[in-house]
């Protein structure tokens, strides 16, 4: 893009005493002009809808580069705003995630500083009423499923028994008297009545290597650290 420069000063032959032969204005400076003026004319944007070539820039300070965050109007903004603004977005210990590319986002957005973040977990929300998770980045968890500790209670319930009481003998007339009684070969005979009772204990669930995982997908993330 050319700027037009004047190549004669018409104005300092006025004051060139008649006669003078610089005096004359000639054709081939009167071209000349045409010449320099056509020439930046072409090489300049259109006021509407221009077409730009090359590398445009736009200067430093104006709106176009100072414009704040949110400006929602039609003026312009350079590359340099548009990458700060881009970057605002995802703030120092901000997380991005992609399910398909691995490329470092310091390469795929152009800014910042990412490091691979969280291999083989998956992230759950802050709770600082749970002292397994009020503390950013607390790790915990195990991919190998692990029998908890409990107990089994088992109740039995008497099904019902009983006792029989009994004398056994032969009446006779005690010795010296006329009163009959037993004679002591009497006999206690016990009889009990149990019901077979069988208690089983059964276990659920699995246990081993890789079984204690809830469903998942796998995505790639990192971590901005600067």
């Amino acid at each position: 893009m050319s700027d037009y420069t004047k190549s004669t000063n018409f104005a300092t032959k006025d004051a060139l005493s008649s006669g003078n032969a610089l005096k004359i204005v000639k054709g081939t400076e009167i071209d000349t002009e045409f010449n320099n003026i056509a020439t930046a004319v072409a090489t300049k944007a259109d006021l509407a809808s221009p077409t730009f070539t090359g590398t445009p820039t736009l200067p430093t300070g104006t709106i176009a580069t100072t414009q704040s965050n949110g400006n929602s109007t039609t003026a312009l903004a350079t590359t340099a705003f548009v990458q700060a603004a881009i970057s605002l977005l995802y703030p120092v210990g901000s997380i991005y995630t992609n399910a398909t590319v691995s490329t470092n986002p310091a390469t795929l957005l152009g800014f910042g500083t990412w490091t691979a973040f969280a291999a083989g977990r998956v992230m759950v929300g802050f709770n600082s009423g749970n002292a397994l998770f009020d503390t950013a980045e607390e790790t915990g968890g195990s991919a190998d499923a692990i029998v908890v500790s409990h107990t089994h209670t088992a109740t039995v319930t008497d099904a019902g028994h009983s006792h029989t009481y009994s004398k056994a003998g032969s009446p006779s007339v005690q010795s010296g008297t006329n009163t009959p009684c037993f004679t002591n070969n009497a006999s206690d005979n016990t009889s009990t009545a149990f019901t077979g009772i069988t208690v089983a204990n059964s276990t659920t669930g699995s246990s081993g290597t890789n079984a204690n995982y809830q469903p998942y997908i796998t995505v790639y993330m990192w971590k901005r650290t600067a």
